[in-house]
């Protein structure tokens, strides 16, 4: 199984990547700045240790990628995630996760995380994905989305790529709400009335069999439709 990426039409070739790290250890953190100095493709602008340290900094110093851990004292990576979005900033931001935070990392895809990462990820590939992220594409490891796979067969029914036919503007919608863009985002995003926007989305859970927008946004990954 790949690891699915949306790439975008152009890619921001602006180097290097200003980064924001979050981790509520301080070994972790450190490791993985000392990892991404290798590279001259980012930058660790700053590094916070929980979510409401991480809401104060970037209020003072705009990132271009925020690569967090979901699990911290505090506020932890979806709470943060929440606040972020709310205030209408769409920084795109990586989650860190573990084989047994799959109910964490469906709450993070609902509030519109772009990324998935396992902790003990390689250096090469945190760097492609961030890069990848930070251009405007939405990736979700090959093994956490066979982890989430396993562990949603109840409620999921994987057709194959055939019997599923997406037109290219619900792909479009689809790889929207899986930034966790709002109806009026969307809309504004791809200049269509919200009502429009509305049926194109019932329309792409009803030919994915899901109930809400997490499940549509999960399954299209699983499906390779984004």
């Amino acid at each position: 199984m790949e690891d699915r990426v949306k790439m975008p039409a152009q890619i921001d070739k602006k180097i290097p990547i200003t980064l924001a790290l979050i981790d509520d250890q301080q070994l972790v953190r450190q490791g993985i700045a000392s990892l991404l100095s290798l590279s001259d493709k980012v930058q660790v602008l700053w590094q916070a240790q929980n979510g409401l340290e991480a809401i104060d900094k970037l209020a003072e110093q705009a990132v271009d990628l925020i690569l967090s851990d979901i699990r911290m004292p505090e506020l932890d990576g979806i709470g943060m995630l929440k606040q972020i979005r709310a205030s209408g900033n769409r920084v795109p931001v990586i989650m860190l996760t573990t084989f047994d935070d799959n109910e964490l990392l469906m709450a993070s895809i609902t509030q519109g995380a772009n990324g998935f990462l396992l902790k003990d990820v390689s250096l090469e590939k945190l760097i492609s994905a961030i890069t990848q992220v930070a251009s405007g594409g939405y990736l979700i490891e090959a093994d956490v989305l066979q982890a989430l796979s396993s562990s949603n067969q109840d409620q999921l029914s994987i057709e194959s790529l055939s019997e599923i036919k997406i037109s290219s503007r619900e792909s479009e919608i689809l790889t929207l709400m899986a930034g966790g863009l709002s109806n009026k985002e969307i809309a504004a995003a791809v200049f269509l009335a919200q009502g429009t926007v509305k049926n194109h989305i019932s329309n792409i859970l009803l030919k994915l069999e899901s109930r809400d927008r997490t499940q549509a946004v999960l399954k299209a990954l699983q499906l390779g439709l984004i």
